[in-house]
């Protein structure tokens, strides 16, 4: 399939018209509401911002809408801006994010909310599936084999629907 699950969602977002006019109003929006008084955005608006994102991605953006029905958490804010800290060259002591790493920032977030929230789905959906088929094994008594080997492509075939649900 060539790409990993999260490599895919950070192609589709940083490829969205939609994510960069987002990125760049709830970047303006958080200097606004400091009044211009520091040259980016500071960490404790990052979860405020992540919520705007999340408001207006979910009407603009289907890989938003389908796969992050609530705003990142706080966890995943820090996590995001911790990833993204983490790649600066040297530690600087007051902490703001300029527009590109604000971005970074969004994208690393959102790319972890919208991972998760598939993961979570693919654990749902197939040992439901795989007791429906388990059940229909019982009754029919066709072979452990064709048993096992249909729980395996059941198995597959949510795996890979919800991968290349990535890309929407």
């Amino acid at each position: 399939m060539g790409l990993s699950a999260s490599k895919r969602v950070q192609k589709t977002l940083h490829t969205s018209p939609e994510f960069d006019s987002a990125c760049a109003a709830a970047y303006a929006n958080c200097l606004s509401l400091t009044q211009h008084a520091v040259p980016g955005v500071k960490p404790y608006q990052l979860f405020s911002a992540a919520e705007h994102l999340h408001r207006t991605l979910s009407h603009s953006l289907r890989l938003i809408s389908r796969w992050v029905p609530h705003p990142p958490d706080r966890a995943q804010v820090d996590r995001a801006l911790k990833t993204v800290l983490s790649r600066r060259a040297a530690p600087e002591e007051e902490i703001t994010l300029g527009e590109a790493e604000f971005k970074e920032f969004a994208v690393e977030v959102f790319t972890y909310s919208v991972v998760s929230s598939a993961g979570r789905e693919v654990l749902k959906r197939v040992p439901l599936g795989a007791a429906g088929i388990a059940g229909f094994g019982v009754v029919v008594k066709p072979g452990k084999e064709v048993v096992a080997a249909a729980i395996g492509a059941y198995a597959l075939g949510v795996a890979t629907s919800i991968f290349l649900g990535l890309d929407s």
